[in-house]
Protein backbone atom coordinates (compact mmCIF):
# COMPACT_ATOMS: atom_id res chain seq x y z
CA UNK A 1 0.00 0.00 0.00
CA UNK A 2 1.16 3.33 -1.22
CA UNK A 3 1.84 5.71 1.70
CA UNK A 4 1.22 9.58 2.42
CA UNK A 5 -1.45 11.50 0.21
CA UNK A 6 0.89 11.38 -2.80
CA UNK A 7 -0.38 12.18 -6.88
CA UNK A 8 -1.94 8.27 -7.71
CA UNK A 9 0.23 7.29 -10.81
CA UNK A 10 -1.62 7.84 -14.11
CA UNK A 11 1.28 8.32 -16.45
CA UNK A 12 0.19 7.64 -20.29
CA UNK A 13 2.98 5.88 -22.37
CA UNK A 14 1.56 5.67 -24.99
CA UNK A 15 3.11 8.55 -27.53
CA UNK A 16 6.15 6.90 -29.62
CA UNK A 17 8.87 9.32 -30.61
CA UNK A 18 10.68 6.85 -32.65
CA UNK A 19 9.79 4.16 -35.48
CA UNK A 20 9.58 0.61 -33.88
CA UNK A 21 8.43 -2.61 -34.54
CA UNK A 22 5.29 -1.59 -32.70
CA UNK A 23 4.18 0.88 -35.67
CA UNK A 24 5.24 3.83 -36.94
CA UNK A 25 6.04 7.14 -35.81
CA UNK A 26 2.77 8.51 -33.79
CA UNK A 27 3.93 12.11 -33.06
CA UNK A 28 3.03 14.39 -35.37
CA UNK A 29 6.08 17.16 -35.82
CA UNK A 30 5.33 20.53 -37.10
CA UNK A 31 8.82 20.96 -38.91
CA UNK A 32 7.21 23.16 -41.60
CA UNK A 33 5.95 25.70 -40.01
CA UNK A 34 8.53 28.28 -40.93
CA UNK A 35 7.98 27.45 -44.70
CA UNK A 36 4.67 27.08 -44.24
CA UNK A 37 4.72 30.56 -42.94
CA UNK A 38 6.69 31.14 -45.77
CA UNK A 39 4.16 29.75 -48.74
CA UNK A 40 1.27 31.70 -47.13
CA UNK A 41 2.34 35.03 -47.44
CA UNK A 42 3.70 34.48 -50.82
CA UNK A 43 0.24 33.20 -51.81
CA UNK A 44 -1.51 36.47 -50.07
CA UNK A 45 1.16 38.47 -52.23
CA UNK A 46 0.54 36.92 -55.59
CA UNK A 47 -3.80 37.28 -54.90
CA UNK A 48 -3.10 40.94 -54.16
CA UNK A 49 -1.26 41.63 -57.21
CA UNK A 50 -3.81 39.28 -59.32
CA UNK A 51 -6.94 41.78 -58.14
CA UNK A 52 -4.94 44.73 -57.81
CA UNK A 53 -5.89 47.39 -58.08
CA UNK A 54 -9.23 46.66 -56.14
CA UNK A 55 -8.88 46.67 -52.67
CA UNK A 56 -8.00 43.91 -50.49
CA UNK A 57 -11.21 42.99 -48.36
CA UNK A 58 -14.53 43.84 -48.99
CA UNK A 59 -16.93 46.80 -47.54
CA UNK A 60 -18.72 45.45 -44.50
CA UNK A 61 -21.37 47.11 -43.18
CA UNK A 62 -21.90 48.39 -39.36
CA UNK A 63 -24.19 46.27 -37.24
CA UNK A 64 -25.00 45.08 -33.46
CA UNK A 65 -23.86 43.16 -31.19
CA UNK A 66 -26.32 40.31 -30.65
CA UNK A 67 -27.57 40.18 -26.79
CA UNK A 68 -28.84 42.23 -24.44
CA UNK A 69 -25.22 42.54 -23.11
CA UNK A 70 -23.26 43.58 -25.92
CA UNK A 71 -26.18 45.23 -28.23
CA UNK A 72 -24.67 48.71 -27.48
CA UNK A 73 -21.56 47.67 -29.22
CA UNK A 74 -21.03 47.81 -32.83
CA UNK A 75 -18.61 46.05 -35.42
CA UNK A 76 -18.45 44.86 -39.19
CA UNK A 77 -21.17 42.43 -39.92
CA UNK A 78 -20.94 39.76 -42.82
CA UNK A 79 -22.46 41.86 -45.66
CA UNK A 80 -25.35 44.05 -46.34
CA UNK A 81 -28.93 43.38 -46.53
CA UNK A 82 -30.85 43.23 -50.04
CA UNK A 83 -33.02 46.17 -48.33
CA UNK A 84 -30.34 48.34 -48.02
CA UNK A 85 -28.98 47.80 -51.26
CA UNK A 86 -32.14 48.54 -52.87
CA UNK A 87 -32.62 52.03 -51.02
CA UNK A 88 -28.80 52.54 -52.18
CA UNK A 89 -29.97 51.83 -55.74
CA UNK A 90 -27.34 49.07 -56.01
CA UNK A 91 -28.30 45.81 -57.64
CA UNK A 92 -26.92 42.43 -55.43
CA UNK A 93 -24.85 41.31 -58.43
CA UNK A 94 -23.65 44.76 -59.02
CA UNK A 95 -22.57 44.83 -55.55
CA UNK A 96 -20.15 41.95 -55.36
CA UNK A 97 -18.22 43.21 -58.62
CA UNK A 98 -17.65 46.61 -57.18
CA UNK A 99 -16.34 44.92 -53.66
CA UNK A 100 -19.75 45.18 -51.41
CA UNK A 101 -20.16 42.31 -48.85
CA UNK A 102 -23.87 41.10 -50.08
CA UNK A 103 -25.37 38.91 -47.04
CA UNK A 104 -29.10 38.00 -48.31
CA UNK A 105 -29.69 36.59 -45.20
CA UNK A 106 -29.53 39.62 -42.82
CA UNK A 107 -32.86 41.84 -42.63
CA UNK A 108 -32.79 45.28 -40.98
CA UNK A 109 -34.81 45.32 -37.32
CA UNK A 110 -34.72 49.31 -37.31
CA UNK A 111 -34.75 52.53 -39.72
CA UNK A 112 -31.88 53.98 -37.86
CA UNK A 113 -29.18 50.99 -38.78
CA UNK A 114 -30.88 50.67 -42.17
CA UNK A 115 -30.34 54.66 -42.77
CA UNK A 116 -26.88 54.46 -41.31
CA UNK A 117 -25.44 51.74 -44.00
CA UNK A 118 -27.72 53.35 -47.05
CA UNK A 119 -25.34 56.64 -46.11
CA UNK A 120 -21.91 54.16 -45.44
CA UNK A 121 -23.02 52.77 -49.58
CA UNK A 122 -23.73 56.15 -50.60
CA UNK A 123 -19.96 57.57 -48.97
CA UNK A 124 -18.48 53.93 -50.64
CA UNK A 125 -19.94 55.11 -54.62
CA UNK A 126 -18.87 58.89 -54.18
CA UNK A 127 -15.00 57.88 -53.45
CA UNK A 128 -15.49 54.42 -56.09
CA UNK A 129 -13.57 54.52 -58.84
CA UNK A 130 -14.68 52.24 -61.90
CA UNK A 131 -11.79 51.11 -64.68
CA UNK A 132 -12.73 50.18 -68.03
CA UNK A 133 -11.52 47.11 -69.81
CA UNK A 134 -8.01 48.97 -70.59
CA UNK A 135 -6.30 50.13 -67.37
CA UNK A 136 -5.55 53.86 -67.16
CA UNK A 137 -1.66 54.94 -67.09
CA UNK A 138 -1.92 56.13 -63.70
CA UNK A 139 -3.38 53.46 -61.22
CA UNK A 140 -3.78 54.73 -57.33
CA UNK A 141 -2.57 52.55 -54.70
CA UNK A 142 -4.30 49.13 -53.62
CA UNK A 143 -5.87 49.35 -49.91
CA UNK A 144 -4.43 46.53 -47.72
CA UNK A 145 -6.59 47.15 -44.59
CA UNK A 146 -10.04 47.15 -43.61
CA UNK A 147 -12.24 49.49 -46.22
CA UNK A 148 -13.72 52.36 -44.20
CA UNK A 149 -12.78 50.90 -40.50
CA UNK A 150 -15.38 52.13 -37.89
CA UNK A 151 -14.65 55.39 -36.30
CA UNK A 152 -14.60 55.34 -32.83
CA UNK A 153 -15.83 58.70 -31.06
CA UNK A 154 -12.82 60.24 -28.54
CA UNK A 155 -13.48 60.33 -25.18
CA UNK A 156 -12.36 63.35 -24.55
CA UNK A 157 -12.35 64.70 -20.04
CA UNK A 158 -14.47 67.74 -20.17
CA UNK A 159 -12.69 70.09 -17.66
CA UNK A 160 -14.96 72.59 -15.36
CA UNK A 161 -14.52 75.93 -13.36
CA UNK A 162 -15.25 75.08 -9.82
CA UNK A 163 -17.69 77.73 -8.21
CA UNK A 164 -18.24 79.00 -5.33
CA UNK A 165 -21.87 77.17 -5.17
CA UNK A 166 -20.09 73.94 -5.85
CA UNK A 167 -17.85 74.72 -3.05
CA UNK A 168 -20.81 76.19 -0.09
CA UNK A 169 -22.09 72.70 -1.17
CA UNK A 170 -22.03 70.05 1.66
CA UNK A 171 -22.58 66.38 -0.03
CA UNK A 172 -22.16 64.38 2.88
CA UNK A 173 -24.60 66.25 4.70
CA UNK A 174 -27.38 66.46 2.26
CA UNK A 175 -27.03 62.55 1.81
CA UNK A 176 -27.42 62.38 5.47
CA UNK A 177 -29.96 64.29 5.94
CA UNK A 178 -32.05 62.78 2.70
CA UNK A 179 -31.28 59.18 4.75
CA UNK A 180 -32.77 60.59 7.56
CA UNK A 181 -35.82 61.81 6.20
CA UNK A 182 -36.17 58.51 4.17
CA UNK A 183 -36.36 56.91 7.73
CA UNK A 184 -38.48 58.75 9.56
CA UNK A 185 -41.22 59.71 6.63
CA UNK A 186 -43.46 56.44 7.68
CA UNK A 187 -43.91 57.53 11.15
CA UNK A 188 -44.14 61.16 10.33
CA UNK A 189 -46.91 60.00 7.58
CA UNK A 190 -48.95 57.54 10.75
CA UNK A 191 -48.25 60.59 12.98
CA UNK A 192 -50.57 62.74 10.90
CA UNK A 193 -52.86 60.03 10.37
CA UNK A 194 -53.60 59.60 14.18
CA UNK A 195 -53.73 63.29 14.27
CA UNK A 196 -57.03 63.44 11.51
CA UNK A 197 -58.42 60.20 13.67
CA UNK A 198 -58.35 62.70 16.54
Amino acid sequence: MVKHNNVIPNIHCHKKYCESSRGPLKVKLSLNQASKKKSRRLARAAKAAAIAPRPLQKLRPVVHCPTQRYNAKVRLGKGFSLAELKAAKISPSYARTIGIAVDHRRTNRSNESLQANVARLEEYKSNLVVFGKTKPSEVPGQITGTVMPIVKPASEIVMEDVTDEMKEFKAFTTIRVARQETKIAGYRVSVENRKKKD
